[in-house]
């Protein structure tokens, strides 16, 4: 890339790359918008951990820090600037911060301690190690990370300490789970991308194009150029919305049936094929309905007293599960 180019990309702001971001942020309001009206007992349980909605919450990381790994190249393209490098990881870095805070207190079980904003902000530190590589090298690396938790899992980095490599062989309860492996691929990716870019003149190119923006792009570049208020502001102003609606339209009793079974099927598909788990989550449903415990579960899943009983019918279905996988 020339120096002309590179004085135009690292002085003129790409429209283009906060049109992306602000079409991030909408995704990604929806999926909080729908998980917050499961929370409120308004969709089916266990919903967005499942599926295509699972699949639409990964797609959204994923473009994230992709476009994370752009930004990097195309910010310190005439070299690290450091001081305004060092203000933005240190905001970004508060801001996680006070999600794992906040989240302690309002959901201790799934707390938040390494989430989307953590992951943004350590890899955008790795992220400088990468900047003046070859792009090969670059996607190379890229490909060893997405793949690592496959290959390198142990009992090892079960440690609540090395919890945020992602490399544990356990499963681990957070309601936003991005750590290192693999999600640091999808930056290395955008720093491969964007250098390739470079190279054949593309972000000079789209820095030279003046054209006025939709009323579409408009809002979408605002919000991409100011994501992290976006992104700390849209959860708490949506969950409101939906608190306030329901005082007004409450929401259905829970079906102590779908909810059990949404648990269910959630908790055994982390460790087990999604055959196995349907049969296992029926049967077990059809036990403890039958032993009238399924109420007493839901209410008080922790009371010694069910414990004997739940054991029980767990191990006799599991046993019946297998029994009948063999025989088929």
């Amino acid at each position: 890339m020339t120096d002309a180019t590179a004085d135009v990309t690292a002085s003129k702001r790409l429209n283009l790359i906060d049109v992306a971001r602000g079409l991030a942020l909408l995704a990604m309001a929806i999926y909080h918008f729908t998980w917050d009206l499961e929370f409120f007992g308004y969709v089916t349980p266990g919903l967005t951990t499942e599926g295509g909605w699972r699949l639409f919450a990964r797609l959204i990381a994923g473009s994230f820090l992709f476009l994370v790994g752009i930004s990097l190249v195309l910010a310190h393209t005439r070299g690290i600037r450091w001081r305004s490098f060092a203000r933005r990881v240190l905001m970004i870095a508060a801001a996680a911060l006070a999600i794992t805070i906040a989240t302690r207190f309002a959901t201790p079980d799934r707390y938040i301690f390494f989430g989307i904003l953590h992951c943004i902000a350590l890899s955008s530190v790795f992220g400088l190690a990468f900047l003046r590589l070859p792009p090969l090298v670059t996607a190379l690396a890229a490909i060893l990370v997405l793949l690592a938790p496959q290959y390198l899992a142990s009992d090892f980095f079960s440690q609540n300490w090395l919890l945020w490599l992602g490399l544990s062989a356990d499963p681990v309860r957070s309601n936003d789970y991005v750590p290192v492996f693999p999600w640091f691929g999808p930056v290395l990716l955008g720093i491969a991308a964007a250098r390739i870019g470079q190279a054949r003149g593309l972000f000079g190119w789209l820095a030279t194009i003046d054209r006025r923006q939709s009323f579409v792009e408009k809002p979408l570049a605002f919000a991409g150029r100011h994501s992290l208020a976006v992104y700390l502001i849209h959860q708490p102003v949506l969950i409101g919305l939906i608190y306030l609606a329901s005082l007004v339209v409450p929401a259905p009793a829970a079906d102590p049936a779908a909810s059990f079974a949404a648990s269910c099927n959630q908790s055994c598909g982390l460790e087990n094929p999604a055959g196995f788990c349907s049969r296992f989550c029926d049967c077990t449903l059809d036990e403890l309905r039958n032993a009238g415990l399924l109420e007493k579960l839901l209410v008080a899943e922790t009371d010694p007293q069910l414990t004997a009983g739940i054991t029980e019918i767990v191990n006799a279905c599991t046993a019946s599960v297998l029994e009948g996988s063999r025989t088929e």
